[in-house]
């Protein structure tokens, strides 16, 4: 039975999201809110918690999960960047945006896309997630919560409990978010090509 963590979404009450890190670190799958729509989160190295998080999406493993991270920071460490990919991301981010790039070794090989060795990476900026992200101390691996047969993000909290009471450890509610995903941009080839057009203007990259 998934638990319900009603907080602030400006200032998110400490002591909830440290029961959701705990949840987190025991495997289990969270759905949180965004700066686009709601996503399922997940610890990056827990290859139960991965499997999970595909099967509520319904998605195999050429569908790209994404790595959300604090700052850019953090970026080296997961993702392979040049210096011109680089200045694009931080005219980017944080926001609703998630990159496509070549993924390091230090992103399990299961979680990358097979083929192409890439990963999504994506800094959101949502109070209650960069706060739930300190806490965990380390990035999360993320997914937009669409479920399988629908075009549009669960975007209502109870709904999202009600529908997803067994296959989640918990839902952070944080109110509403939007019902537009995040604009996906490939970086992985010699031109920035936009995958996905959502709520992130591709004019921030000059596109």
């Amino acid at each position: 039975m998934a638990q319900f963590f009603s907080v602030h979404p400006d200032n998110p009450q400490v002591r909830l999201l440290k029961q959701a890190v705990h949840l987190l670190n025991q495997g289990s799958v969270l759905a949180v809110p965004t700066d686009s729509s709601y996503a399922l989160v997940c610890h990056l190295d827990d290859k139960n918690a991965v499997d999970q998080l595909r099967r509520i999406r319904g998605v195999d493993e050429k569908h790209h999960l994404t790595v959300l991270c604090r700052d850019l920071s953090e970026l080296a460490n997961y993702v392979k960047v040049d210096n011109q990919r680089f200045r694009a991301l931080k005219q980017a981010t944080p926001g609703p945006f998630t990159f496509i790039l070549e993924a390091t070794k230090e992103i399990p090989r299961r979680v990358s896309h097979p083929q192409r060795k890439t990963i999504g990476l994506r800094v959101p900026d949502h109070q209650v997630l960069q706060a739930l992200l300190a806490l965990h101390g380390a990035p999360l691996l993320a997914a937009t919560l669409i479920l399988p047969g629908e075009d549009l993000p669960l975007n209502d909290p109870e709904e999202i409990r009600e529908r997803l009471e067994h296959q989640v450890g918990a839902v952070i509610d944080a109110g509403a978010c939007s019902l537009e995903p995040t604009t996906i941009i490939d970086m992985s080839g010699d031109e920035l090509q936009v995958i996905r057009l959502g709520q992130g203007d591709p004019a921030r990259l000059g596109l």
